[in-house]
């Protein structure tokens, strides 16, 4: 009875004399109303502007702002000699290539370094990781301990929180949540129509417009290029792949068919009310491995020019966008136009590299809509076919390239599988048989040579031999 004379005390001693205590109905009539106000804005100023796509210049301000907190710094990398280029730097001489070709106890050297550059700077497993920042972007997940500092650096690192997680992340589960319900909603409603030309025409218009809506729950601000190159009907769109959002980002400028594994539960749920109004293609755990199957589905469906382009990552998985590893041939194989796609993220903003060793699916969403923004950039390059005399593996290395050379990212001969599987023996040999090239090489290409500039006596040689 005391504590409560007490408490009742001290609260009046704060108060103000004319203002009467709130009853429990004020409370929820204010609840009420903010939650109406929170509702309104975020109708208004977000999910309308997403219906038509059109954008209020809001996010265009608020990166420039970070911009201006933010120091960018551009760092130019000389690319890697190749193993004739480093055996050469190694003898002192090119000229030891070009005479007589023999082994030299200082080759071993140059493996000895590679392998010793390899376990320091490992260009293959550092690609599973986030990327390095050459500044801070007061995220503490990219460097920790960078808020002690100073004082000036701790009081900026302190607001960002209160912006990040106070207003940033409400606002965008709020979003997440609405696009996703009207995925589940509208396409479920679009796949009970009976006309098939209208039902794509509405599906088109809906998936868009959710996407839309998916993408502002990101803050992300996308800079597309080359519009003309966009994929069209009956092809097959291939990018680089770094997170699950890539195809948020790319569905936001146009409608495209998915294909990979069903799941269960809410992503179940949405597979699901997406393939009643779209021709998606979803397979059954024992059915991803079987090759002919997957590629019977492929060819079936891009032969239908009325369906949408079939969009599909060929390295399997993600890949923190500092390079582009091995293409897998399954999607070059089909024979039809494949339209290349590079995408291209700005680490500043937030980090888009989904780490999926590291970080389920839910906790990498959230460290996503807790980021500052997801800025990137999106290039269509023009169609490619297949060439005549052109295999599947050379082909896919042929996009694969572009790609690279396009979104600035590194080409690498190496598999994506490499994240958790061991490097292949045919890796290995495929360094010796360079080497062997370096040491046997030149003389085969004399002897070539010598045996064109004198046919007669090739042949004439070749009878002999044959006569013996």
């Amino acid at each position: 009875r005391r504590i409560r004379r007490l408490l009742v005390s001290l609260w009046r001693a704060v108060s103000l004399p004319s203002l009467p205590l709130l009853s429990s109905m004020t409370w929820l009539h204010f609840l009420s109303v903010s939650i109406t106000v929170w509702l309104t804005l975020l109708f208004v100023f977000t999910i309308v502007p997403a219906v038509l796509g059109v954008s209020i210049g809001i996010r265009r301000l608020y990166l420039t702002t970070l911009l201006k907190i933010f120091e960018v710094r551009i760092i130019v990398k000389e690319p890697p000699l190749s193993l004739q280029q480093g055996i050469q730097e190694l003898r002192g001489s090119a000229s030891c290539l070009h005479s007589e070709p023999e082994f030299e106890m200082a080759d071993i050297f140059y493996f000895c370094r590679r392998g010793v550059e390899s376990i320091v700077d490992d260009e293959v497993t550092k690609r599973f990781s986030a990327q390095e920042l050459e500044t801070w972007n007061l995220l503490t997940r990219s460097h920790y301990n960078f808020r002690h500092i100073s004082l000036r650096l701790t009081v900026l690192w302190g607001l960002g929180v209160l912006i990040r997680y106070g207003i940033l992340l409400p606002l965008r589960v709020t979003l997440a949540a609405t696009g996703i319900s009207l995925i589940l909603v509208l396409t479920t409603l679009v796949g009970f129509l009976p006309s098939r030309e209208l039902r794509f025409f509405l599906t088109e218009k809906v998936h868009v417009m959710c996407y839309r809506i998916c993408v502002r729950s990101l803050t992300a601000m996308i800079t597309y290029h080359n519009r003309e190159n966009k994929p069209k009907n009956g092809g097959i769109c291939v990018a680089n792949h770094t997170t699950p959002i890539d195809v948020i980002i790319l569905a936001n400028d146009g409608c495209y068919s998915l294909i990979g594994q069903a799941h269960r539960g809410l992503l179940g749920m949405v597979q699901r009310a997406m393939v009643k109004s779209s021709p998606h293609i979803w397979f059954d755990r024992s059915e991803v491995k079987d090759r002919h199957l997957v590629a019977k589905r492929l060819s079936d469906h891009v032969a239908d020019k009325t369906k949408q382009p079939i969009l599909i990552f060929p390295e399997g998985t993600c890949i923190n966008n500092t390079s582009v590893m091995m293409f897998k041939k399954g999607s070059f194989e089909i024979g039809c136009t494949v339209y290349p796609v590079a995408i291209k993220y700005d680490p500043l903003f937030g980090d888009a590299f989904w780490n999926s060793s590291k970080f389920g699916m839910v906790n990498y969403l959230l460290r996503m809509m807790s980021s500052w923004a997801i800025v990137c950039s999106v290039w269509y390059l023009p169609p490619m076919n297949r060439e005549e005399g052109e295999d599947a593996v050379q082909f896919a290395n042929r996009v694969k390239a572009a790609i690279a050379a396009q979104g600035g990212l590194v080409d690498l001969i190496w598999d994506g599988g490499l994240k958790r599987a061991k490097v292949k023996d045919a890796f290995k040999e495929e360094q010796q048989k360079l080497y062997s090239k370096v040491l046997v090489g030149e003389q085969e290409q004399g002897d070539n040579k010598s045996s064109e500039e004198n046919p007669e006596e090739d042949k004439s040689y070749h009878g002999s031999a044959n006569g013996q």
